[in-house]
């Protein structure tokens, strides 16, 4: 969804610095220091847009579309060790376009990029009350980074998610002292959002996405903190998306919630919120039955109530921190608390996503379950970041 533009705020200044990067044959490495807020946002004409439902078809809609300006794989997941111990983890590849198609550069250096991409990778270490989160930068040259369909293969430097057979993929990441390595099997195949994969987002042409998720990969392999190696399982969520658009001019940002349900059963919702504090008839969301069926939900078949908030002592911004969803159409009433506070990402862009672990109701039967939740335009508004 566009929640995922926002967060590429970097790349939009960074872009700005394309003619220079696609002249380069020697730095591997693209550094944000100098770059952000130095620069307008560069011009989408020329990209293709999502202007409505068109067919997506797999494999090959897992890998890029290059001709659209912005695009993410977008992982998220609730792991536990053999003794109980809760980890959540984030990881994300983003790729922008520097050029729209008809003026890109043929250049015969392995260093000539008209794609740059970025990486974010969190941790949340329960009972180590933790959480870190980093950031990498390149360019889509050189193999430094790139995305491919077939074999299904997302990657920037050593941070990258591949096809190891029909529906399993390898999941690595390292920063810091954290690392992680996941096998993940997808139980349900591409579940198409919005209008079969066409997901509007605004009142403007174009404002809107292709967008599927991969809902249920359940997901083992192993989490190191520190010198501590630990093997773990549980589930993965993936959001796919690819577009050229914005917000519109009143939205300044979103609460997004992807929720695993323990009876098999998925629920994504969104609140794209406006300025003057309402929440945008855009907003929506999607139920997957444990068969991987898809029921679209419009703005008015769910409500988001925020029970409690969290002010972060970084930002100084005030995040919802607890919260109550129900989807009176399906019989689901959940009560959503974070694994820890504070998850917030102080990167190139400050916002909050995290774990989240629920209970309550779906048809009168109690149900527990994990999730991600993610939060942005607290820390400030969208709106001019693109």
């Amino acid at each position: 969804m566009l929640r995922k533009i926002a967060l590429l705020a970097i790349l939009l200044v960074i872009v700005a610095a394309a003619a220079f990067m696609l002249s380069q044959r020697r730095e591997p490495a693209v550094s944000a220091s100098g770059i952000l807020g130095s620069s307008p946002a560069v011009e989408s004409a020329g990209f293709a847009r999502a202007t409505g439902p068109q067919p997506l078809t797999f494999p090959a809609d897992y890998g890029p579309h290059p001709d659209y300006q912005t695009e993410w794989w977008y992982y998220t997941g609730n792991l536990d060790d053999a003794d109980g111990h809760h980890f959540g983890y984030q990881f994300t590849i983003f790729r922008r376009a520097a050029l729209p198609p008809g003026q890109r550069i043929d250049r015969a250096s392995d260093w000539t990029a008209d794609q740059i991409y970025m990486g974010h990778f969190a941790l949340t270490d329960v009972a180590g009350q933790n959480y870190q989160a980093f950031e990498h930068l390149a360019r889509g040259g050189a193999g430094l980074a790139g995305a491919q369909a077939e074999p299904y293969k997302v990657w920037l430097e050593d941070w990258q998610v591949e096809e190891i057979s029909p529906g399993v993929t390898r999941l690595q990441a390292a920063a810091g002292d954290v690392a992680i390595d996941l096998t993940l099997t997808d139980l349900k195949g591409p579940v198409l959002h919005g209008d079969h994969g066409y997901s509007q987002k605004g009142p403007d042409p174009g404002n809107a996405s292709y967008y599927y998720s991969l809902t249920r990969l359940a997901s083992e392999g192993t989490v190191t903190v520190g010198d501590r190696a630990v093997p773990v399982q549980g589930l993965s969520w993936q959001d796919h998306e690819f577009s050229t658009s914005a917000l519109a001019a009143d939205q300044v940002g979103w609460d997004w919630f992807a929720l695993q349900l323990d009876d098999d059963s998925e629920l994504k919702v969104f609140h794209i919120r406006k300025d003057d504090g309402s929440v945008d008839p855009f907003s929506a969301g999607s139920f997957i039955a444990p068969d991987g069926t898809l029921t679209p939900l419009s703005h008015d078949d769910f409500t988001i109530t925020v029970n409690d908030t969290w002010r972060s002592p970084r930002t100084g911004a005030e995040y919802p921190a607890s919260w109550t969803v129900t989807v009176p159409s399906q019989g689901i009433r959940l009560d959503i608390e974070p694994y820890l506070a504070d998850q917030e990402l102080n990167v190139s862009y400050s916002y909050w996503e995290g774990a989240v672990r629920f209970s309550g109701e779906h048809n009168g039967v109690p149900v527990t379950g994990d999730g991600y939740v993610e939060l942005t335009g607290y820390a400030g508004s969208m709106q001019g970041q693109f």
